[in-house]
């Protein structure tokens, strides 16, 4: 065969190789969105459009930014606004049960307590977990909330041993201790003052790496707090990524060049 008709099938199948990822991607940034935006509002659900091709990602990350931005109202217990402004907003404009977009995937918004207890102990089978981004969930390891099936079944009977009644019973006694030891500690940095104003958020976090090292792992205290605030680095540096479009294949893209 002549080099000239190798050269021609060559272009042949590189067309036909592009053809085949701007399919691929036009099915996965817009036909396939759409399709789900269809059938999803034909079932009654209403929120917000599928915008391409990130969906409400970067409103939400402007939204969350805003919030941070500011500081909460003295006594004010509106904490889903700040965490999650994006749904406090959709469930507030369009209802307990609504939808938002991850991306190109739409997530359903289930603020009815009789259906999220029906999802999780009778129909689980049938309603499939949002795919998260592959970065987060290797960072975090969030592997009860990814699983799916009997996957999902085995890590929730293992996990399930470390929350009964008895044992958290038992664990009352640390609990007691380590939040004693917090209010004592506010109580003997007030001095001779009536008031002063501390910041609650980084004394909670070593609260909660305190109780769980003394009642579960039984690690010193020094140790478990170290552990945990290297955990919440991680968490937030997981959240970052998370306000990211993953594109497939855009990893080895990337290092390419």
């Amino acid at each position: 065969m002549a080099i000239g008709a190798w050269l021609e099938l060559l272009f042949v199948l590189g067309g036909v190789v592009a053809l085949w990822f701007a399919w691929r991607a036009l099915e996965w940034g817009w036909l396939s969105p759409r399709r789900l935006e269809r059938a999803l509002r034909a079932q009654g659900l209403r929120g917000t459009t599928y915008r391409f091709p990130d969906g409400d990602l970067k409103e939400e990350a402007l939204l969350v930014a805003a919030e941070r931005a500011k500081p909460m109202p003295l006594r004010s217990h509106g904490i889903s606004a700040r965490l999650q402004p994006l749904v406090h907003n959709v469930v507030k404009e369009h209802g307990k049960i609504s939808m938002v977009w991850n991306g190109p995937m739409p997530s359903v918004i289930l603020g009815e307590p009789k259906m999220v207890r029906e999802v999780l102990s009778t129909q689980f089978r049938h309603f499939k977990k949002s795919l998260l981004n592959y970065k987060f969930m290797k960072l975090v390891g969030l592997e009860l909330l990814t699983h799916e099936g009997e996957k999902w079944e085995v890590h929730r009977k293992i996990i399930r041993q470390a929350f009964l009644l008895e044992k958290l019973k038992k664990m009352g006694p640390a609990f007691i201790a380590c939040t004693s030891e917090l209010v004592n500690r506010w109580e003997n940095s007030m001095g001779s003052g009536k008031e002063k104003e501390i910041d609650v958020w980084p004394e909670l976090q070593d609260l909660t790496g305190d109780v769980i090292s003394r009642a579960a792992f039984g690690s010193s205290l020094s140790e478990g707090r170290r552990i945990f605030r290297i955990q919440s680095e991680q968490v937030q540096l997981a959240t970052q990524m998370s306000n990211l479009l993953y594109i497939p294949g855009y990893t080895y893209v990337s290092s390419y060049y």
